[in-house]
């Protein structure tokens, strides 16, 4: 695995945190791990272009959820320079308006009640029935959410209302290609990511049951798993 470089793109309201025990594995076997910058731009194209410009020549790409989005975006721009993908609870298709009026109403909240007050809105609908049982797992969501901020929060929601749809672009990405999604997500229906690997010509799908939408935390060794089985191909 020597040499290997992954770029991880962190989802909505989400840091490296996200990817902490994956990137700490992974650098273990002497991969290299970067981390995207989600925060600082107000469209998925904005923020794909800053992860090329900042990512090495050729690499491994990682997206859960928003990172997803953001991992589709980089294809569609410079697919020459991916070698790999992995698409965790994620989806292809735009949203819709009634996930649009959810997602200002949720910037309203963080911007009158600061960030803290939507994390612990949308915590119910972030983990799994076992895992929502987790207080340290709420503690994290929460901390993470503080770490990024009303302000770019309120970014990340409007680049995710503007995102282009992808479903033409699926047939064309022809790296290997890993997709997870968890039974228990009430985030993105694991259906659109069933749908997504069986558009794509090299995509492997994994369901992974009981998990929620944060996969890479509810099931981190399946996460690892599948991104070590993707960086190894290139050994």
């Amino acid at each position: 695995m020597k040499n290997r470089q992954i770029v991880f793109v962190p989802g909505l309201l989400c840091t490296r945190a996200l990817y902490a025990a994956q990137i700490e594995a992974l650098a273990a076997l002497d991969a290299s791990c970067h981390v995207a910058d989600t925060l600082s731009d107000a469209s998925i194209t904005a923020m794909a272009e800053r992860l090329l410009a900042e990512a090495p020549a050729e690499f491994v790409l990682c997206g859960l959820s928003m990172g997803g989005y953001v991992a589709l975006e980089a294809m569609r721009l410079e697919p020459q320079r991916v070698q790999a993908l992995a698409l965790m609870a994620t989806s292809p298709w735009p949203d819709t308006p009634a996930a649009t009026e959810r997602r200002r109403r949720l910037v309203e909240v963080a911007r009158e009640r600061g960030v803290a007050a939507v994390a612990a809105v949308i915590a119910e609908k972030l983990f799994g029935p076992k895992a929502r049982q987790d207080p340290d797992l709420r503690r994290r969501s929460v901390a993470m959410a503080e770490a990024v901020g009303a302000e770019a929060f309120a970014r990340q929601q409007q680049a995710i209302i503007d995102r282009r749809d992808k479903t033409a672009l699926l047939p064309r990405i022809a790296v290997p290609t890993a997709i997870l999604a968890g039974t228990a997500d009430e985030v993105i229906d694991p259906a659109a990511s069933r749908a997504m690997a069986a558009a794509m010509p090299q995509a492997e799908f994994q369901m992974i049951e009981g998990i929620g939408h944060l996969v890479t935390w509810e099931a981190p060794e399946v996460a690892t798993g599948a991104l070590r089985r993707l960086v190894s191909a290139f050994e």
